[in-house]
């Protein structure tokens, strides 16, 4: 048995906790965890100096340049891996081996064969694994869901869910080029279906049961090596609803507009997520872009808390999953949650794919 188990076991609830990776979400996790009662962040690895400064600015004990000696040298409880996709599988095993329960962002892999990978080494460290599926946290998407649940609707036919952003290449005038990895198909596992559609079939998932996917496509609007534009059909047989998503990374985020939107067409009225925005978000989110603005300015940390809408959903994913393992129980959403997404998005692609060499077909033979 493990110290850090031994350590659950016989002393306080106080958790200690490590992050892998510092970068914007993983500040979000470092921020959100060292606002929680009995939550130690003792410990932050990233390769960057300046984003190993910022967590000693926010609080990390001990900070690394990598993330393999910080779980060799620290006694965790639990590690959040907020590392590029191509890491998290490394990460992963080397936790399993220091018996440290792990956080992972999602995508959680970049292939279910990865996954796999990852969910054997977790099971032979007897180690718990959570996935940060954060959209199914947020106030709007929760409201949809109750609202779903109590009925007043009837029965829903339809339902039609887009999620849109900038992806890495954010909005001009850019400071700094982008990250190398998310443009890199090997590295991230794929484009918008992977970094935002992974976020969709979770939540979808979630409202309906078990989805299966008749048709999908994708595209690449922009000149960029992965796409960034996908659209999918599904159906929930649970439900007997048929669902559209499309996810792409091609339009600049404009805050405070949420870039999120879902609809449930019911027999005797629509749900939507727009209609469940807390009172205040609007007024916040602005408050917060001015702040984020001035600080490319000045060169102060962006607050990465606001606004306190999507702070909300990152801090109560991760409270759930260290409430979760405080108390010896499974994560509520868990690394076979995360397997799930990741089988959904290779469907998605392989009808993607197969369209594509149908339409391409008729061309050759003429």
């Amino acid at each position: 048995m493990s110290s850090a188990v031994l350590r659950r076991l016989t002393d306080s609830s106080s958790l200690s906790v490590g992050v892998l990776g510092v970068g914007n979400i993983g500040m979000v996790h470092l921020k959100s965890a060292s606002a929680m009662a009995d939550v130690d962040v003792v410990a932050a690895a990233d390769a960057v100096p300046e984003n190993r400064e910022r967590a000693e600015r926010a609080g990390a004990d001990r900070t690394y340049d990598d993330y393999a000696a910080l779980l060799e040298a620290e006694d965790l409880d639990a590690a959040v891996v907020a590392l590029p996709p191509f890491l998290h599988a490394d990460a992963v095993e080397r936790a399993a081996e220091a018996g440290v329960d792990v956080f992972v962002e999602k995508p959680f892999a970049r292939s279910t064969a990865e996954a796999d990978r990852m969910l054997e080494a977790a099971e032979e460290g007897d180690i718990a694994v959570g996935v940060d599926h954060t959209l199914r946290y947020q106030p709007d998407i929760v409201g949809v869901k109750e609202a779903y649940e109590d009925g007043s609707v009837g029965h829903v036919p339809y339902a039609s869910m887009t999620r849109l952003n900038d992806g890495p290449l954010g909005r001009p005038p850019v400071r700094d080029p982008p990250a190398s990895w998310p443009l890199d198909p090997d590295a991230a596992g794929g484009g918008s279906l992977l970094e935002l559609g992974i976020h969709c079939f979770d939540v979808l998932e979630w409202l309906f049961g078990d989805l299966e996917i008749e048709s999908a496509a994708t595209g690449e609007t922009l000149d960029v090596p992965v796409e960034d534009a996908a659209t999918v059909m599904m159906r929930a047989p649970e439900t007997e609803t048929t669902i559209t998503l499309h996810c792409g990374s091609y339009q600049w985020e404009q805050l405070p507009e949420v870039n999120t939107r879902l609809r449930l067409e019911g027999i005797t009225g629509t749900i939507s997520n727009r209609d469940h925005l807390p009172n205040n978000f609007y007024a916040d989110a602005a408050k917060s872009a001015l702040s984020n603005v001035a600080s490319r300015v000045t060169d102060l940390d962006r607050d990465v808390f606001g606004p306190t809408f999507y702070l909300q959903a990152h801090y109560r994913a991760l409270d759930d999953f260290l409430e979760a393992i405080r108390e010896g129980e499974a994560p509520p959403v868990d690394g076979e949650v995360g397997r799930r997404t990741l089988e959904l998005a290779e469907t998605a692609y392989e009808l993607a794919d197969r369209t594509d060499r149908e339409e391409l077909a008729p061309e050759v033979m003429t």
